[in-house]
């Protein structure tokens, strides 16, 4: 039988990749393979290295909102007008297709669950060539160039200009929601994002080489991060680049950089009903359980269907619903980010998977590597 470290190495001597950890635990048995480099012709891949997780960060930064839901600070169907007034009166285009001035009132407020479920009516459709997802790009940039962004403040400044694609809770969209959570964990808290994450999360299970900058005394583990060109691989950000410094936004929808054994702290966190490995809780049972459900209908997730193969949408992450492939297992919970990340559990079997690699995904559809990964580990 092909092991986990072939199926790699396969992908890094095509040169689909320069290097990959990947990461399969089931129970306490635990599989890791590091093959390839940290950058084209640079220092051999580790399981330490460390590598910028993008659209991952949007699991983390769910349970973190869980917390401040379980101490009462807010709850899932409070209005976030109160801290995020910028939102409080947002319009909403008449219809998917209008253009961005003809518009109508929301029909109501802007919930926590609607941020949680991703259904706030902000975000990525399928087709990304109508008019208010055409400008909503211009606000909710590449999350893989984080320094590209503008202070909070003045970011939803600009998304408040920016009119819903679709009405409160009638459908899902990507990525915008999980930027707002990490706003609202700021501005609930009085704590910047990247301050109560390392405190709440990353201290209390070891990640310690998560967080939404590299120190430079951590460099020499950190990847470089590539795109496909017409010439082949194209560097697009080094150890030295867009996370050396700190960033004027910490992006709640994909800021963070981690190691594969961060994620498997959390992974496992949440298989254990929010409990740490030395017997901390961090999460209420209820809070993980409502975490890794689905939440959407079928009518939806139609419009953010080219995102979402078998799978529903759960708080920061995609839960499978359907079998269309070998790895949908009904119940798991996890996601992919854009610069070649994956990172689920399968509470079914008591498994957490993660892979990172540093290619950059130019669509929704995962590439071969990925899934030859995802058909290994399920």
């Amino acid at each position: 039988m092909t092991g986990l470290h072939d199926i790699l190495r396969k992908h890094v001597d095509d040169g689909s990749v320069p290097g990959a950890v990947g990461l399969v635990a089931r129970g306490d048995r635990v599989e890791v393979a590091a093959v390839g480099s940290l950058a084209v012709g640079g220092a051999p891949m580790a399981r330490d290295s460390i590598f910028r997780i993008a659209s991952v960060t949007k699991t983390v930064v769910a349970a973190a909102v869980l917390m401040l839901v379980e101490e009462g600070r807010i709850a899932l169907d409070e209005p976030v007008r109160e801290w995020l007034p910028e939102l409080a009166e947002p319009s909403v285009v008449r219809t998917p297709g209008s253009e961005v001035d003809d518009v109508v009132p929301a029909a109501r407020p802007i919930t926590v669950f609607d941020l949680f479920s991703s259904t706030a009516g902000y975000g990525f459709a399928s087709d990304f060539e109508l008019p208010a997802v055409q400008r909503l790009f211009s606000v909710q940039r590449d999350g893989r160039e984080p320094q590209s962004f503008p202070s909070t403040d003045e970011w939803m400044a600009e998304l408040s200009r920016v009119p819903l694609l679709h009405q409160p809770g009638e459908a899902w969209l990507y990525d915008t929601c999980s930027a707002l959570q990490g706003v609202l964990i700021a501005r609930v808290s009085g704590r910047s994002l990247p301050d109560f994450l390392a405190e709440r999360v990353f201290a209390p299970l070891g990640m310690a080489d998560s967080g939404f900058v590299v120190p430079a005394a951590k460099r020499a583990r950190f990847t470089s991060y590539y795109r496909s060109g017409a010439a082949g691989l194209e560097l697009a950000d080094g150890p030295d680049g867009q996370w050396s410094i700190p960033p004027a936004f910490p992006l709640g929808s994909g800021g963070l950089v981690g190691t594969v054994d961060d994620w498997l702290a959390f992974g496992r966190m949440l298989l254990a009903g929010g409990t740490t490995a030395d017997g901390r809780r961090l999460l209420s049972a209820d809070s993980v359980r409502m975490m890794t459900t689905d939440h959407t209908t079928a009518a939806q997730r139609e419009t953010g269907e080219a995102f979402l193969e078998g799978q529903g949408w759960g708080f920061g992450g995609s839960v499978d619903v359907a079998a269309i492939d070998p790895w949908n297992v009904p119940g798991r919970y996890g996601w992919v980010g854009g610069t070649g990340t994956s990172a689920h559990i399968v509470p079914s079997t008591g498994a957490v998977a993660v892979l990172y690699a540093q290619v950059g995904m130019d669509g929704p559809v995962p590439p071969a590597w990925m899934r030859d990964f995802w058909r290994y580990a399920c």
